[in-house]
């Protein structure tokens, strides 16, 4: 999707692209309202000093399909700001984000958390605009669903892993698994992995991979990112380090991504050993490297129904951002265990079913539901 003329529209959208900036902090962001068919714009708002628009418009898509996907009544968005999230003027940029998108927040879009952000961010939005339902995500001590906290998005990974697992009539119990990525996602999957019983055997953050082919003390390995950060691998006893992407292809019976976008090309496709894989991390898998892992007969879990855990939970969120009570965590986790799992075998019941993609198939089930909104509203012509 290119964003330099008119040729990205499609007939999904997007309906409005906003972008803002602010000479005195140097901040420019961007906000993208995808299709609202369903519902009002809702998705995470992202830091990086590298993002581009087009970054923000094809995540904006992603999550058009992701709230159709689990069935809730809200349309796809996403924002971003070009800004670094290490720097020591990033609440600046982030309030001076929130005041320009104040005609848009929250009648038309409502903050959420992505890459670079945390609940204290959520809450600094909510502190500038002087308004509870400017975002989700903030703390619990502030009547939010702090969902990066309670690791409800990797916890949903997890889920749907073991669904795609069974679906192969495999056991998770002792599958060897590799995740890479140790951020929110990838060390809440890692955790809940662990409790299921499977061997985490590689994990990577940006300064390098560990792999202990036995498996990985993963409670340890979280302490250890509470302490150290990415730093974490060279914290690591009796495991190999290896420099970041190598462990995509180390002998596995499943892959969890969860770092970045396009981290799966066809080299890696081809040489990936896991007959699983799950994407923890938006477009961690390019469309080329889709189809030969379809060819291959790879069970590939896409990032819509895979990682829409953040997005049940921020359902969740949007009505607490009204209500005096707070929200446990335990039927949010629930939730998402139960919306995940029957999405998975239903992706690759049809996947396998009309030979397609499960991508393809995940899309198909989205396109549906959102085309039907479409022309129940009179946005198109019913066909």
């Amino acid at each position: 999707m290119r964003l330099d003329d008119f040729s990205h529209a499609d007939a999904w959208g997007p309906e409005k692209i906003v972008t803002v900036s602010d000479t005195r902090t140097g901040m420019r962001g961007v906000l993208v309202i995808d299709n609202t068919a369903r519902g009002m714009g809702k998705g995470g708002t992202r830091m990086s000093p590298t993002l581009t628009i087009t970054e923000v418009a094809r995540l904006a898509r992603v999550m058009t399909w992701k709230w159709a996907a689990v069935d809730v009544f809200l349309g796809g968005a996403k924002a971003g700001i070009r800004f670094d999230p290490a720097s020591a003027d990033k609440e600046a940029a982030l309030r001076a984000f929130a005041r320009a998108l104040s005609s848009e927040v929250p009648e038309e879009y409502v903050f959420g958390l992505d890459m670079g952000l945390t609940e204290h961010d959520a809450a600094v939005v909510q502190d500038e605009l002087g308004d509870r339902r400017t975002a989700v995500g903030s703390p619990r001590e502030l009547g939010g669903v702090p969902y990066d906290q309670w690791g409800v998005t990797g916890y949903g990974v997890a889920e749907a892993a073991e669904e795609a697992v069974r679906h192969r009539g495999l056991d998770l119990r002792g599958a060897r698994v590799v995740v890479q990525g140790f951020g929110a996602v990838g060390a809440a999957a890692a955790g809940r992995l662990h409790e299921l019983g499977a061997r985490v055997v590689a994990v990577s953050t940006a300064e390098g991979a560990v792999h202990a082919p036995d498996g990985l003390d993963v409670p340890a390995l979280l302490r250890s990112r509470d302490e150290w950060g990415d730093a974490l691998v060279h914290h690591v006893d009796g495991a190999e380090l290896l420099r970041t992407g190598e462990e995509l292809t180390l002998p596995a019976d499943v892959l969890v991504p969860a770092a970045r976008q396009d981290v799966v090309d066809v080299g890696t496709a081809r040489e990936l050993s896991a007959s699983v894989v799950v994407e923890g991390a938006n477009l961690a898998l390019t469309p080329k490297a889709q189809t030969i892992l379809a060819e291959r007969g790879v069970s590939v879990v896409p990032d819509f129904i895979a990682n829409a855990g953040g997005v049940v939970a921020a359902a969740y969120a949007m009505d607490a951002r009204s209500s005096v009570f707070p929200v446990e965590p335990d039927p949010i986790r629930a939730a998402v265990s139960e919306r995940l799992r029957a999405n998975t075998a239903q992706v690759l019941d049809e996947s396998a079913r009309d030979a397609l993609t499960s991508h393809a198939a995940a899309r198909r089930l989205a396109e549906r539901r959102v085309r039907a909104a479409m022309e129940l509203s009179g946005r198109v012509r019913s066909a």
